[in-house]
């Protein structure tokens, strides 16, 4: 779309020092108690990668940094981990967590159409952020 032509321009003509932000990551921690399959756990982080994608760069072109979170994310991989919770509660607790270190944290909720019920929380994503700041949120989840 023309929208993300104008962001991928401002992206590849954006020559901001960016050596000072460590590598950046995002973390999926999914819902294991909902019993989604493989493929509804797919879509849910997909939907997850998407709203934390679009929160953060609407934060960054309304406040605008030298140091570009999206930008280092963008240009080391794109790093994704998925971890596991084992409920909502415990979704609720780690993006409050997040939150409070200024990271994006984004919860995704079930439309209700296939397998789970309307409004159902399925995956909270956790940045894209620096290593550290994220971890200190996810860092003890297991792997999913």
């Amino acid at each position: 779309s023309e929208e993300e032509e104008d962001y991928d321009s401002i992206m590849a003509n954006d020559t901001r020092d960016n050596d000072s932000i460590e590598d950046c990551k995002l973390v999926l921690v999914v819902r294991t108690d909902l019993g989604m399959t493989k493929g509804k756990i797919a879509a849910q982080c997909s939907h997850a990668t998407l709203a934390c994608y679009k929160y953060l760069r609407v934060k960054e072109i309304k406040f605008p940094s030298p140091n570009s979170v999206l930008k280092t994310w963008s240009a080391s991989g794109q790093a994704k981990i998925a971890v596991q919770a084992k409920s909502e509660d415990e979704l609720l607790l780690l993006q409050a967590q997040a939150m409070s270190l200024g990271l994006t944290a984004q919860i995704i909720h079930d439309a209700g159409r296939t397998q789970i019920a309307a409004g159902s929380a399925t995956v909270l994503g956790v940045g894209p952020g620096p290593k550290s700041l994220v971890d200190q949120v996810t860092g003890r989840q297991k792997l999913l």
